[in-house]
C-alpha cells in the first residue's frame, strides 16, 4: 500500500504558533527621561504662577526643582569630565543656567535646563531603541528547562545552568531551552525569529534546534550543543550591544573638535564679558550678553548631529534582521562601491534540491514514477542528497511504493526491494562499475552517462537509478539560487555602479551556472581562503571600498580584509559571525542593498543636521555680537536646534525609512 508524503499545509496550520515577543523601551523607563519630565513639569507649573504675579517663593521653589531635576546629572558628568582635564559642553550649559539665575533671569535659566534635559532624554531614547528589537530575543529564551538525568529522571533547572552534553526534554508548546541537536522525537518548530522562515520547520533526530524557538505538537529530546552564553540569541545580543559602545569616525572627529571649540568658547565668552565692561557697559548687561553668547555658541546641536541618525539606522536595520555591530559599520556601509559575494549559503540557499529528472525511454517510467521510486528507496537515508530527492517527491505530492530490504553502502548509495525488483540509487560511477553488463544494458548505460556528463557540465550532481541492474533514470541535484539573488545583484550594481563579483571555492561549472542565473559576469571559482583575500585586496588596491558577503569559515579572512563584511546568520560559521561587521539573521539577501541605502540616508541626515546646527549657531552668535539677543530667545534658538537635529535623526526609526531604503535600492 503506497504512502503519501504530506506537504506542510497538510500537517496543520501554523496559526497556533505564538509570535515572537517584542521589547520596546518605554520613554519613562529611562532615568534621563524621568528627570527631564520632572524638570519640565516643575517649569510648566512655575511659569504661569510667575506670570500671574504669585508670591515669588511659590514659583521660585518650583524653578529650583527644575534646576535640580534637569541639571544634576549633566552637572555631575561635566565635573567628572573636568576632573579628567576635559571641558564638557554639559558643564558649560549648567554654568550658563546658573549664571542667568545669578543675575535674576531665573526663568531663562530654568528654560535652558529644561530644553537641555529634554535633548539629553531624546539622545538616550535613540540609543535605547537601537537594540530594542534585537534584545527582545532575550525574551524568547525560557528561564528554565527540563534536564534529563542518566536514569531518566527529570529536573527543572535554569537555562543558564545547562552544560554542553546535557539532555533536555522539550514538551509540546514549550520554547527550546538551548541550542542543540535533536536526539529523538519529531515535531514542527517555529524558528521564524531566528531564521525568518515563515512556516514551522520539521525537526527529527539529527536536526539542529535553537534556544528560544517554539516547539510544536511533538516532544523532543535535545542534546545541548552550546553554553547559554554562546547560543545564537546570546551572540546576536552581544553584537548589538557592541553598537552602543562605539562611535562613528565623524562623531569622534567632532568630539576632538569639541574640546578645542569649548576652550575657545570660554575664552571668547570672557572676552565678550570683559570688552563691554571696558567700554563702560554695566555689569548686569555685560554678564547677560556673555551668558547668552556662551549658550548660543555651544556646539550641543553639532555633537548631537551624528549619532541619532546612525543609531536610528542601526535600530531599524535590526528590526528587519540585519544586525549592524557599530555606528562605525553603519557609516562605512554607505561608502562601499564594490561587492563580492560567496556562492554556497550566500548567493544560494545552501541546501541541495532536485533540479532535473530524466527517465530513460527503455525503463518504462515517467519522470514522476522515477522520482517516486527513487524517493521510496531514499526515504530511510539521512544523506543530504537523499533528503533532496524525498523533498522533491513531497513537493510533487507523489505516493511512495512500499520498500523492503533497505541497505545503505557509504560512498555508493542505497538499495531496497520495491515491488519484487531490486532498486539502487546512488553515484553513477560506483553503480555502473558494480553492475553486470550485457548488450541490452549498454544502450541504457550509454544514454544514462550522456545525461550524467551533461549534468556535470551544468554544475549539477548526478544520481543514477537502477532497477534490476538496468539504468532507468538520472536525477540532477544542485544548490538552488536564492529567490531574491538576481534582484539583489541588480540592486547592488545600481547602488555601487559596479557589478558584484562571485568568489567561491566551488568548481567552475557550478559557479558559472549560478552566476549566469544571478546575472554576475565576474566569476572566480576554485578559490582557497587566501585567494579570496587576494581578490578583495586587488579590488581595494584599485581604490575600491569592497563589501564582502559570506557565511563560511573560508570566508572569514575575506570578511576581515574587506572594507565591510556581512555574514549570513542562519548557517554562518561562528568564525564568520564574529569576523563580520554585520549579520543577516534571517538570511534575506535582499536586505544587503537595503541596509546600504539606509546607511546612505543616515549620512544624508548627518549632513543635514550639521548644516542646521551650524546655521543656528552662526545666526545666533552674530545677533548676540552685533545686536541685543534676548536670553530666552537665545535659549530657544540654541536648544531648539538641538531638539530639531535630534528629532531629525530619529526619523530613521520609522518603518517608512526601511521601505524608502528598499525603494532607493531598487528592491
Amino acid at each position: 500500500m503506497p504512502t503519501t508524503l504530506l506537504t506542510r499545509s497538510d500537517q496543520g496550520s501554523s496559526a497556533g504558533f505564538a509570535a515572537a515577543p517584542r521589547r520596546r523601551t518605554r520613554v519613562l523607563a529611562l532615568a534621563e527621561a524621568r528627570w527631564a519630565a520632572a524638570a519640565t513639569a516643575a517649569f510648566l507649573v512655575a511659569l504661569p504662577l510667575q506670570l500671574a504675579g504669585a508670591a515669588s517663593w511659590t514659583w521660585g521653589a518650583l524653578y529650583a526643582v527644575a534646576y535640580v531635576a534637569g541639571g544634576w546629572e549633566p552637572a555631575l558628568a561635566g565635573l567628572r569630565a573636568l576632573r579628567g582635564k576635559t571641558l564638557d559642553v554639559d558643564l558649560l550649559m549648567i554654568v550658563a543656567a546658573l549664571g542667568a539665575a545669578s543675575i535674576g533671569q531665573v526663568m531663562d535659566g530654568a528654560l535652558l535646563i529644561v530644553i537641555f534635559a529634554t535633548s539629553g532624554a531624546l539622545e538616550a531614547l535613540a540609543t535605547a531603541r537601537t537594540a530594542d528589537s534585537v534584545r527582545g530575543l532575550l525574551d524568547l529564551a525560557p528561564a528554565t528547562a527540563t534536564r534529563l538525568g542518566h536514569g531518566g529522571g527529570e529536573e527543572a533547572v535554569g537555562t543558564a545552568e545547562l552544560k554542553v552534553g546535557d539532555v533536555i526534554l522539550v514538551r509540546p508548546g514549550e520554547r527550546v531551552g538551548a541550542d542543540g541537536e535533536v536526539l529523538d522525537g519529531a515535531s514542527d518548530v517555529d524558528q521564524a525569529t531566528i531564521t525568518g522562515e515563515p512556516l514551522p520547520v520539521a525537526k527529527e533526530a539529527g536536526d539542529e534546534v535553537f534556544a528560544g524557538t517554539l516547539n510544536g505538537a511533538g516532544a523532543l529530546r535535545v542534546r545541548v550543543g552550546r553554553d547559554a552564553a554562546d547560543s545564537v540569541i546570546a551572540r546576536i545580543v552581544a553584537m548589538v550591544e557592541e553598537a552602543s559602545e562605539t562611535k562613528a569616525p565623524t562623531q569622534l572627529f567632532i568630539e576632538k573638535v569639541e574640546q578645542r571649540y569649548s576652550l575657545g568658547m570660554v575664552v571668547a565668552t570672557l572676552a565678550v564679558f570683559a570688552a563691554p565692561l571696558a567700554l563702560g557697559d554695566d555689569l548686569t548687561g555685560a554678564l547677560l550678553r556673555a551668558m547668552t553668547f556662551m549658550i548660543v555658541a555651544s556646539p550641543c546641536a553639532v555633537v548631537l548631529a551624528t549619532m541619532p541618525p546612525l543609531l536610528s539606522a542601526i535600530a531599524n536595520a535590526g528590526r528587519h534582521g540585519v544586525l549592524v555591530k557599530s555606528a562605525v559599520v553603519m557609516e562605512r556601509l554607505g561608502q562601499v562601491d564594490a561587492v563580492a559575494l560567496d556562492k554556497t549559503g550566500t548567493l544560494t540557499e545552501g541546501t541541495p534540491r532536485v533540479t532535473a529528472v530524466h527517465a530513460l525511454p527503455g525503463g518504462g517510467l515517467t519522470d514522476d514514477t522515477l522520482l517516486a521510486l527513487a524517493a521510496a528507496v531514499e526515504h530511510r537515508s539521512e544523506h543530504p542528497l537523499a533528503r533532496a530527492v524525498v523533498g522533491a517527491a513531497r513537493a510533487r505530492g507523489l505516493g511512495l511504493p512500499a520498500v523492503a530490504d533497505f541497505a545503505s553502502a557509504p560512498g555508493v548509495g542505497v538499495s531496497a526491494t520495491v515491488a519484487g525488483a531490486a532498486v539502487a540509487v546512488g553515484a553513477p560511477g560506483r553503480l555502473l562499475g558494480t553492475r553486470p553488463t550485457d548488450d541490452a544494458q549498454d544502450a541504457a548505460s550509454t544514454e544514462a552517462l550522456a545525461h550524467v556528463r551533461q549534468l556535470g557540465e551544468d554544475g549539477q550532481t548526478a544520481v543514477l537509478v537502477l532497477r534490476d541492474g538496468v539504468p532507468v533514470g538520472v536525477l540532477g541535484i544542485a544548490d538552488r539560487l536564492r529567490p531574491d539573488a538576481a534582484a539583489t545583484v541588480t540592486a547592488l550594481e545600481s547602488l555601487t555602479g559596479t557589478a558584484p563579483m562571485l568568489l567561491t571555492g566551488d568548481n567552475a561549472q557550478a559557479a558559472a551556472r549560478l552566476a549566469a542565473e544571478a546575472g554576475i559576469g565576474d566569476v572566480r571559482a576554485g578559490l582557497l581562503p587566501q585567494d579570496k583575500v587576494a581578490a578583495v585586496r586587488e579590488a581595494q588596491g584599485a581604490g575600491r571600498k569592497v563589501l564582502v558577503v559570506g557565511d563560511g569559515v573560508n570566508d572569514a579572512p575575506a570578511l576581515a580584509a574587506a572594507h565591510t563584511g556581512i555574514a549570513m546568520g542562519r548557517a554562518g560559521s561562528d568564525l564568520a559571525l564574529e569576523t563580520a561587521d554585520a549579520v543577516i539573521v534571517r538570511d534575506e539577501l535582499a536586505t544587503v542593498p537595503k541596509v546600504i541605502a539606509l546607511s546612505r540616508r543616515a549620512h544624508g541626515l548627518v549632513v543635514q543636521n550639521l548644516v542646521i546646527a551650524g546655521a543656528f549657531i552662526a545666526v545666533l552668535v552674530t545677533w548676540d555680537l552685533i545686536g541685543t539677543l534676548p536670553l530666552p530667545l537665545g535659549v530657544l534658538g540654541h536648544e531648539g536646534s538641538t531638539v530639531i537635529v535630534g528629532l531629525n535623526g530619529l526619523r530613521l526609526l520609522r518603518e517608512a525609512a526601511w521601505r524608502d531604503a528598499g525603494a532607493g535600492a531598487g528592491a
